[in-house]
């Protein structure tokens, strides 16, 4: 972590233009893409823990996705699609570690017409690099794969996140954005049109002394993932009515000792009420299998990791690899992801022609594909940014 600590500077460097809450994998992204639109901006990005990306940008599947199952038109199916090809290209050019594995997603018997429809969907989104493959395809590409039926997606691959992460940071501070760890938004005050006091508390989230202080920005951007709720409902000045209702789900993974059955990623057919895309296997860059996740919704944030469901996993596992030996499986960590509702819903982004607070945007609900959209998501709200207030 290469930040600086909010109470040593960020009173002495304001009024700041920007100010980014939460930074995660977006905040990260928002702070780049803004301090390279306009290098002469003051930024300040406030977080809450002790580095980047420790809650929901770093507990995931790490997969960069091809944009295959969401609604045509949708937030997540445009930002996703762009996000793709943006990421590959920034990855490829920074020398992130990734890999395009590809990836399976199959069905069983009497799944076929699900599969039909991922392929209309996908292609209706414009991805057109998803095909059918044949039996013999499927058996030449996993042969300890179990399925009645399969598609191929060339595009979706594997990211180091925290990689990732810490470039994002490295240039945003290269262009001279404050990235401020220990730095807890505690509440923000609307003072007219582009003008808002943010109140922070800096003590460290570890129990040292606090020291809360005051700084103003021109614009602020609500990004903070998990705690994207609470941010907004200490934001004076806006109706709270637009708060959208959060959904915390927990997802578990588990591991699998050994060598990895799988070359590629595996997915089964999506959960027909929309709720995920199922128990899937997944690879790290160091070709470690594992599976995951599954769909807890949960009230409080816990990222402790159920043993009991083992076995729940092994039955979802066993449908597309019967040779599953339930030993070499273990409990390796859990995510949390913030929905805006019990099943499928899209990224939520409000700005001024939504909320009428000038300067103010907020992101709610971006769950998956949120680390594959983010540069994307990020390009958005640049120019969302640029429409509302000029810096």
């Amino acid at each position: 972590m290469t930040g600086v600590r909010a109470p040593i500077n960020a009173v002495s460097r304001q009024p700041f233009d920007v100010c980014i809450v939460g930074a995660g994998i977006i905040g990260l992204s928002l702070a780049r893409a803004v301090s390279e639109r306009w290098p002469k901006a003051s930024i300040v990005v406030l977080e809450q823990n002790a580095g980047i990306g420790q809650e929901t940008s770093s507990r995931n599947s790490e997969v960069i996705h091809a944009g295959l199952y969401y609604p045509p038109g949708s937030l997540k199916s445009r930002l996703c699609v762009r996000g793709n090809a943006l990421l590959y290209e920034y990855c490829a050019q920074h020398y992130i570690p990734h890999q395009r594995l590809g990836k399976l997603i199959v069905a069983q018997a009497g799944e076929e017409a699900a599969l039909e429809n991922v392929l209309a969907s996908a292609q209706a989104c414009g991805v057109a690099s998803l095909r059918s493959l044949t039996k013999a395809e499927i058996s030449a590409l996993e042969p300890r794969l179990q399925s009645a039926a399969a598609l191929w997606s060339p595009d979706t691959g594997i990211v180091d996140s925290h990689a990732l992460m810490q470039r994002l940071q490295q240039e945003a501070e290269q262009n001279g954005a404050l990235i401020a760890p220990h730095s807890r938004f505690l509440a923000a005050h609307c003072q007219g049109p582009g003008v808002f006091d943010v109140d922070v508390d800096a003590g460290d989230t570890a129990g040292g002394d606090s020291e809360p202080f005051r700084l103003r920005c021109r614009m602020l951007i609500n990004c903070a993932g998990l705690a994207a709720h609470q941010v907004a409902g200490a934001i004076s000045g806006i109706d709270k009515s637009l708060i959208p209702e959060r959904h915390l789900v927990k997802g578990h993974y588990f591991a699998l000792s050994g060598r990895s059955p799988f070359r590629h990623l595996i997915y089964p057919v999506p959960d027909a009420s929309h709720r995920g895309l199922g128990i899937h296997a997944t690879l790290d860059l160091a070709g470690q299998c594992r599976f995951g996740p599954d769909i807890e919704p949960i009230t409080d944030v816990d990222y402790t990791v159920d043993e009991s469901r083992k076995s729940a996993f092994a039955d979802a596992i066993r449908r597309y690899y019967p040779a599953l030996d339930e030993t070499r499986l273990h409990a390796d960590y859990a995510g949390i992801r913030p929905r805006l509702g019990s099943a499928y819903a899209d990224f939520m982004i409000q700005d001024e022609y939504v909320h009428g607070c000038p300067g103010l945007i907020q992101l709610f609900g971006i769950e998956s594909p949120g680390l594959t959209a983010s540069l994307a998501l990020a390009e958005l709200v640049t120019l969302k940014l640029q429409d509302q207030a000029p810096l």
